[in-house]
């Protein structure tokens, strides 16, 4: 019973009417009438739900499968049921002592899981349900000494280790419900499962905060948090199954709030999968035994309410074990699925209620007309969606089981277990495919379209990102004394407040020509008037993406007509190229390629330097990190490790945009946030792998994310004192989704750009000496203002830039020695190759560069 559910609380008769007709027409609800008809009883209950059945038959007919109802048979396996929560109404969780009484370990034995997952598979069971407590060696010791006597860094390693064995010996498919998760635990765990779950229950955050509430005490139920995990399960592109619990004290109009938080995060990023309308059950022993189970009334019209409010499309599921056989009236409110059913084993949460036999299910189901349709874990329209929401290493798995037409489970197939394994055939291994010469050919014939196939799919919603965008893109108004912050950035910089550094980020006219004046002082003192470079050559291994980044141009489809992916052999060519000609750098980055093995970095830099000893190798931003540590079960410590050992000396300190989540997550959808950058960062530092620092601006940012961005970036110098320099990376709008959609500016204006590279100046000084501006991004006359904005180096030659190319960038993808030199020529400044790390270049690699001017078209492209 919800606490609005009293007598002279209810809506009122016109109400009640207004929202029913609403209802019956199509119109969208809001909060406030899904609230009234959460309250429907009786003849208006039935007007209701009438009404969703309508929609949810329209969405099945749509889906291709019109009156077919699902369940998916499947195995629940308890792995741990220790938890650091205190949920107040459940048994499921249990305490180390009671677990020993019982002759149970902490966690379930690998030994202990397969023999169920076995079993299941024997009977038809395509799932494997495997649900635990939240985060358990937080909280006990005795979990934690388990973890660490069998070799596990955590729970995830554990339940990771796990799904993998699931799928090579029994063919089941993994169903992880492990709780509230990270955006890393969500990569770390994709690869070995189709989809996982969580329940958002309800985002009343007094239910959590107030004492005597149901999830007080429970770190992982606040609302926000749980939220933040449903959004990183969409930006990881992974189906999502959520749902909310009714009847545990929350209002109607809290319990209409919660179905609303759920279809937003559906809308944004196309990821949930199904709701589950669980109906609370009290249970002995606990804290809530005394409160009244949720009415089946109230079932009915919460499910009713939720099809209205999420529309044809959506699958919702209510339990069939929590109802006392009124499957009908579930069925005319609307669901169109049965969820997880097991023949073997009970529900390990609601223990006192039977699954239901599915022959019963089926002729519930056919007395309301509908077929009962065994379907997987992962929905059918995922498995059709194949990537990026299925991992390559899974797809034999699930296709195995799955009808090709339909992506409902074959009925007639059991499953056997198959090698999860890296795809059989790598790219480092086999020749190079797809467009190779695009570096060349983008200054030629151009790229083949202005956006990606999937343009109006990968990236999420474009309207919901437009309503976030909006807040960010209004103008600022700043009324600090720009005169006086002036006189405080001339006389020391590092003494200037975040009111003053924002005003100065403002400024504009004589106010910005002292400032860039100020910013070219302080790097006089800094680095003298040298201005340098680097003789360094791009090799972006591969451009085949499904990360979704809204920003990037670069990022295609494996069979877009702009895709291309190199050999091994041809990136170790190119590094042998770059030698020849002076380079004493290559940097090499990519795309998150789907079938790229987290070890094929390794590989990457390994064959570098076996091919060119020399040869510095600066690779691999902070996202290709958490990829390779994710796909190799690696933690980012051990993965850089190893990465080290295998010939990487530096990484690019790319992949921060802006380091804001507000900006990141409309600029971004799979990207890492902020403080698994900041992660990754620092512990290369700690592991003495250096990194360049980067921000990406001119978008759907201002200056106050500027300021945050820059005083980050000082505080991580000041701990570790990795960073390199600092790069100002201008927006490339042309060709950018997020541009393309209407919801980003076009770009950063002139006056934007010279205030960046000003104000970097004074607020990372001292610490980061070494301000480079972007030639590829702001051309010759760019860059040299930028010179004298405060910037001391104007990057390197390139020689096959094609990132800002397939943006749009037009100022070309190489540039030579002599380019570059005259770059400073032109206002007067001498120059001087550099290294990576700003130290001075051997002779014999300065007279191979003079000797070639450091570039190399008539060796490009290379091709089989």
């Amino acid at each position: 019973m919800t606490t609005s559910a009293t007598p002279g609380t209810g809506p009122t008769e016109n109400s009640m009417r207004r929202a029913l007709k609403r209802a019956r027409d199509g119109v969208a609800l809001d909060v406030s009438e899904a609230a009234v008809l959460l309250q429907a009883r009786g003849a208006d209950l039935e007007d209701l739900a009438a009404s969703a059945a309508r929609v949810r038959d329209a969405g099945l007919a749509a889906a291709g499968r019109p009156g077919v109802i699902t369940y998916s048979k499947s195995v629940f396996i308890p792995l741990t049921r220790l938890c650091r929560d205190k949920c107040h109404y459940c048994t499921f969780v249990t305490v180390p002592g009671r677990l020993r009484r019982d002759g149970h370990g902490m966690f379930m034995s690998p030994d202990e899981v397969l023999d169920i997952a076995r079993k299941g598979a024997a009977l038809g069971c395509k799932e494997a349900l495997i649900t635990l407590g939240d985060k358990p060696e937080d909280r006990w010791p005795e979990a934690r000494e388990w973890l660490d006597a069998h070799g596990y860094d955590d729970t995830i390693a554990y339940v990771r280790a796990v799904s993998v064995r699931i799928l090579e010996e029994t063919g089941l498919l993994p169903h992880l419900n492990p709780g509230v998760l990270t955006w890393t635990d969500f990569q770390r765990l994709k690869p070995v499962a189709p989809s996982m779950g969580m329940m958002l229950e309800t985002t009343a955050t007094r239910l959590w905060s107030e004492p005597g509430g149901p999830h007080h005490g429970s770190p992982d139920k606040e609302p926000a948090v749980r939220l933040r995990v449903l959004e990183d399960a969409g930006r990881s592109s992974v189906p999502f199954t959520s749902g909310i619990l009714i009847g545990i004290g929350e209002t109607y109009d809290e319990r209409a709030e919660s179905l609303f938080a759920l279809r937003r995060v559906a809308r944004a990023h196309h990821g949930i999968q199904e709701l589950i309308i669980q109906n609370f059950r009290a249970k002995p022993g606990t804290a809530m035994h005394g409160m009244p189970d949720a009415e089946l009334d109230d079932l009915v019209a919460t499910v009713a309410v939720a099809r209205h409010i999420m529309g044809p499309a959506a699958c919702l599921q209510a339990p069939p074990n929590l109802v006392d056989a009124e499957y009908g009236r579930l069925i005319r409110a609307g669901i169109d699925d049965w969820g997880g059913v097991s023949p073997l084993t009970i529900d390990h949460v609601n223990p006192e209620r039977p699954w239901p036999r599915i022959d019963e299910l089926a002729a519930h189901s056919a007395a309301e007309g509908f077929a009962l349709r065994e379907r997987l874990c992962v929905y059918p329209e995922f498995v059709r969606r194949g990537e990026p929401w299925l991992d390559p290493r899974l797809l034999p798995h699930v296709t195995a089981l799955a009808d090709p037409e339909s992506g409902l489970a074959r009925p007639d197939v059991l499953p056997a277990g198959l090698p999860w394994q890296e795809p059989e055939e790598s790219f480092t291994t086999t020749a190079a495919t797809g467009r190779t010469d695009l570096h060349t050919t983008i200054d030629t014939t151009g790229r083949t379209t202005d956006r990606r196939a999937d343009f109006d799919e990968v990236y999420g919603d474009w309207d919901a990102l437009r309503e976030a965008a909006a807040p960010g893109m209004a103008p600022e108004r700043v009324d600090a004394d720009v005169r006086h912050a002036l006189t405080t950035a001339a006389d020391d910089p590092t003494r200037l407040t975040d009111a003053q550094a924002l005003a100065l980020l403002h400024a504009d006219g004589p106010a910005l020509d002292a400032l860039c004046r100020i910013a070219d002082d302080v790097r006089r003192s800094a680095v003298g008037d040298t201005v340098t470079y680097i003789v360094t050559r791009n090799i972006n291994f591969t451009n085949v993406c499904y990360t979704g980044c809204r920003f990037c141009a670069f990022a295609q489809r494996r069979t877009d007509a702009d895709a291309y992916t190199l050999s091994l052999e041809q990136v170790a060519e190119r590094a042998q190229q770059a030698w020849d000609v002076g380079a004493v750098e290559v940097c090499m980055q990519g795309g998150i390629h789907p079938d790229l093995p987290g070890t094929a970095y390794f590989d990457i830099a390994r064959a570098v330097k076996e091919r060119v000893p020399g040869m510095h190798v600066h690779a691999f931003s902070p996202m290709e990190v958490v990829n390779g540590a994710a796909r190799t079960g690696l933690s980012v410590r051990d993965w850089l490790t190893r990465a080290k050992e295998a010939g990487l000396d530096t990484i690019p300190g790319t992949a921060a945009e802006i380091l804001d989540d507000e900006v990141r997550w409309i600029l971004t959808k799979g990207k890492l946030p902020t403080s698994t950058w900041v992660e990754v960062i620092t512990t290369a530092h700690e592991l003495g792998i250096r990194s360049s620092s980067t921000m990406m601006y001119g978008h759907v940012d201002q200056p106050r994310h500027w300021l945050a961005h820059l005083r980050l970036l000082a505080r991580i110098q000041q701990q570790t004192g990795g960073f390199t320099e600092f790069v100002t990376l201008p927006f490339i709008h042309t060709n950018a989704p997020v541009y393309l959609a209407g919801i980003s500016r076009p770009g950063p204006t002139s006056r934007d750009n010279r205030a960046v590279t000003a104000m970097s100046r004074l607020l990372l000084h001292p610490h980061i000496p070494n301000i480079q501006t972007s030639w590829v991004k702001l051309g010759v006359e760019g860059a040299a203002e930028m010179l004298r904005s405060g910037a001391n180096d104007v990057g390197g030659t390139l020689m096959e830039e094609t990132i800002s190319r397939m943006a749009g960038s037009s100022y070309g993808s190489y540039k030579s020695v002599r380019d570059l030199i005259a770059i400073a020529d032109s206002i007067s400044r001498p120059t001087r190759p550099r290294t990576t790390l700003y130290a001075e270049v051997p002779e014999e690699r300065r007279r191979a560069a003079r000797s070639s001017d450091g570039h190399l078209p008539a060796l490009l492209p290379v091709l089989d």
